[in-house]
Parts: structure tokens; C-alpha cells; sequence
């Protein structure tokens, strides 16, 4: 991986040219959704850059990048632009050689869409628990929501009796569930792991993946950015650097 680890913002130049033999993402460094690409560049080896993107003060020229001011997006050398996670993972998985995320299997592969599809509720809910803090109201209701999805996990992994939501080794539903893994705490719900066995076991065996250890944030650090992102600090996204 080559590239800035501080962030581009409003008024920053435009990187020059992608190199030759690299692929370039535009990412936020505590951004999930970025995340998920990551993972899956160092999973497959990869040769990337990351520029860093300011989302609290977009530079300019950055929708040209990514049409929707979100991260992560990728730009190939030639200048082909691919954005919004599940599609630039796929891309990813599909462009490049090595080892393949994705079963070839289309039923197998339409399970782990379905899947991802019942997680998008699952993080859905996680995110009105968080907001619900954050407004010091009440929380007790929305756990309980929240579980009941969660829920749905413990299900999967019990069905398919393997130690990965893709089967006997970590593939890509894996890596794309992982990051709200790694913030649990931020959510206040690591307790619903004691109820959730395999999912537990699942969590364990993922901190040992040597992609997720590369992109791994320290628990603290996420929970200092997180309190100065949701007070509009622009800075929030440097946290931690020198």
C-alpha cells in the first residue's frame, strides 16, 4: 500500500495520474464501508494507494471520483471509476488474480448476497441504538430490535455448521461484514456476543485473518474519533496522526 494517510479536503488538489500497476481507492480511515475494500486489496495482494478523503469537507474535484461524495471508490490507471462497496469488492474479486472471495457457485454466491442483505438490517439497527445514545435517550427498546436481527447470524453459521458465513474458509461475506465487528463497543452491544456463540467463535478466528490485522483500528482511537466526528470536528478524520 502506497499513498497519504492525512486527508484531502475542500481546496486540495487533485492527485496526479494513477501509476502504471497500481489501483488507487479513495477512502476515509475509520470509514466501515471503506474498510470492506481494504480488507479485500491486502486479502488478495493488491499493489494500491489510498488517498484519504475529508467527507466532513469534500474537496471539490472529488465527485468526479466518486459520484456520490462516498468512499471507498476506486480509479484504475486508464481512468475507469467503480464505487459503492459490494460493487468495488466485486470488481476487485473479479479483476485480479489470486486467491477468488466469491464462490464461482451462483447459488452459493446468491446465499451470501441474501445474507448481506439481512445484515444491512442488522447495521440499520445498530446505527438507531448509537443515535439513541448520542440523544441520551433510552436504548432498551432498540437493543432488543437490534438482537432480534442479530440474531440471524447465530442462525446462518448454525446451518451451515462451518466456522465462516462463506464455509470452511473466510471469504468475501466475511470481510464485508467484518467491519462493524471491529466497533461493536462504539454501539454499547458487545454483551449479545455471550449470546451468540458461534458468532463469537466466528469474531475470534476473523482477528487472527492477517488483512484484517493490517487494517485493524484500535478500540480507543475509534471511540476518540467517533466523539469528535459527531461534533462536526473536521479534524475528526486525522485523528491520531502526527
Amino acid at each position: 500500500m502506497t499513498g497519504s494517510q492525512r486527508s484531502l479536503a475542500k481546496g486540495s488538489p487533485a492527485p496526479g495520474p494513477v501509476p502504471e500497476d497500481v489501483i488507487r481507492v479513495y477512502s476515509m480511515r475509520f470509514c466501515p464501508y471503506a474498510q470492506r475494500a481494504l480488507l479485500v486489496l491486502v486479502a488478495k495482494g493488491i499493489k494500491h494507494e489510498v488517498v484519504n478523503i475529508n467527507l466532513k469537507s469534500k474537496p471539490e474535484w472529488f465527485f468526479e471520483k466518486s459520484p456520490f461524495g462516498l468512499v471507498p471508490s476506486l480509479e484504475t490507471s486508464d481512468g475507469k471509476i467503480i464505487y459503492e462497496s459490494p460493487i468495488v469488492c466485486d470488481y476487485l474479486d473479479e479483476a485480479y488474480p489470486g486467491k477468488k472471495l466469491s464462490p464461482t457457485d451462483p447459488y452459493k454466491k446468491a446465499q451470501e448476497k441474501i445474507l448481506l442483505e439481512h445484515f444491512s438490517q442488522i447495521h440499520s439497527a445498530l446505527y438507531k441504538v448509537l443515535f439513541a445514545k448520542r440523544a441520551n435517550e433510552d436504548t432498551t427498546e432498540l437493543k432488543a430490535q437490534f438482537f432480534e436481527k442479530f440474531k440471524k447470524l447465530e442462525e446462518a453459521l448454525t446451518k451451515k455448521n462451518t466456522p465462516y458465513f462463506g464455509g470452511e474458509s473466510l471469504s468475501m461475506i466475511d470481510y464485508m461484514i467484518w467491519p462493524w465487528f471491529e466497533r461493536l463497543h462504539l454501539f454499547d452491544v458487545e454483551e449479545y456476543l455471550e449470546k451468540t456463540p458461534r458468532v463469537s467463535a466466528w469474531r475470534s478466528l476473523m482477528l487472527q485473518d492477517p488483512a484484517v490485522k493490517e487494517t485493524f483500528k484500535d478500540p480507543e482511537v475509534l471511540r476518540n474519533f467517533l466523539k469528535l466526528y459527531t461534533q462536526d470536528s473536521l479534524d475528526a478524520v486525522d485523528y491520531g496522526l502526527d
